[in-house]
């Protein structure tokens, strides 16, 4: 077997430690970076290396992914010191004739609309039209970072191999029990307010993805920019993750509160409009893009290159993400 690349993991959180699982299993060594000492145990057990940092240093981000093949950035899709920590490291590497890969995680709040959740949009984002994903606003969310990476990947040229994932709404139980963010703040909030909710008429959609399945859509990017050419994937930067299913936040809203009720957690599992005065307890001033609006997108690329998901479907999870949430089985 030809030996595999170095990788640079930033973000060895709830995606990440699943695509770190997915890495290690394939032979790749890769290094990861932490904030905490007490995190590092688990992560070398697992077969990682770790060096100790924050998303804030930039010489240590830059100099690991100088030191690596590939770098794979899970952290956070608006932190955008951290994304150009990781272009200066390709930089140094392009220096020194050396070509590099990254790849950028991103989500599809950025192709919002402004629908309110009032209707279902017939506007489908597909990721082998780069047009219609280059066509959003400047100031959707996570666009500024994004246009930031595409602009430093002109000036890299065929030297990076750059890619951006846009995952959906992304649900399912991680490793060491690590949950994703809309699904069980959602909880969250019913269980304070003793109702599930959604915002607006509650009709907008986005599509849903296992994190499992997400993560071998990383591998498959990744193995993808390994046998391509640098002039190959820059004719494309955009990668959606979808498994086909689509679903309104009412639909959402009414599981979470089926799912609660059932576990003897709310009394009502009747899902309600969310008032804006109680978006602090939701997602803030991001509450109306990440649970309100629609994001419909098509991963034709990845289908392309023979990915297909397996994982359980979104609300055959909630189950087991209740109880991760609550602590409470049900009866």
């Amino acid at each position: 077997m030809a030996p595999k690349g170095s990788v640079f993991l930033l973000g060895p959180g709830f995606i990440g430690l699943e695509v770190l699982s997915e890495l290690l299993q394939e032979g790749y060594a890769v290094t990861t970076i932490v904030r905490r000492e007490e995190a590092r145990a688990s992560l070398e057990k697992m077969g990682s290396k770790t060096i100790k940092g924050s998303l804030d240093d930039h010489d240590v981000i830059r100099d690991a992914v100088a030191n690596n093949d590939i770098a794979i950035h899970t952290a956070t899709a608006d932190h955008k010191p951290s994304a150009v920590a990781i272009l200066d490291g390709i930089a140094e590497r392009a220096k020194s004739g050396k070509s590099s890969i990254y790849i950028h995680t991103s989500g599809t709040s950025a192709i919002t609309d402004k629908s309110g959740g009032e209707y279902v949009s017939e506007n489908i984002y597909e990721d082998d039209k780069p047009e219609t994903v280059d066509s959003i606003a400047d100031d959707a969310p996570h666009r500024q970072i994004d246009l930031a990476i595409l602009e430093r990947r002109k000036q890299l040229g065929a030297k990076a191999k750059i890619s951006i994932v846009l995952p959906p709404v992304i649900y399912g139980l991680g490793k060491e029990n690590r949950l994703s963010i809309q699904i069980p703040t959602m909880a969250r909030f019913a269980l304070k307010h003793g109702f599930a909710g959604f915002y607006g008429g509650g009709k907008a959609v986005w599509g849903q993805i296992h994190v499992s399945d997400l993560a071998k859509g990383y591998m498959h990017i990744l193995h993808y920019m390994e046998s391509s050419s640098g002039d190959e994937v820059l004719k494309n930067p955009y990668f959606f993750v979808e498994n086909g299913d689509e679903h309104s936040w009412e639909r959402m809203a009414a599981e979470i509160g089926t799912a609660l009720h059932n576990a003897g957690r709310i009394q009502d599992p009747k899902p309600r409009q969310i008032p804006e005065e109680l978006f602090g307890d939701l997602f803030q001033e991001w509450s109306v893009p990440v649970i309100g609006q629609n994001a419909r997108n098509r991963a034709n690329r990845l289908r392309a290159l023979g990915w297909k998901p397996q994982a359980k479907s979104t609300f055959d999870s909630f189950v087991e993400v209740t109880v991760a949430v609550t602590g409470v089985q049900y009866t």
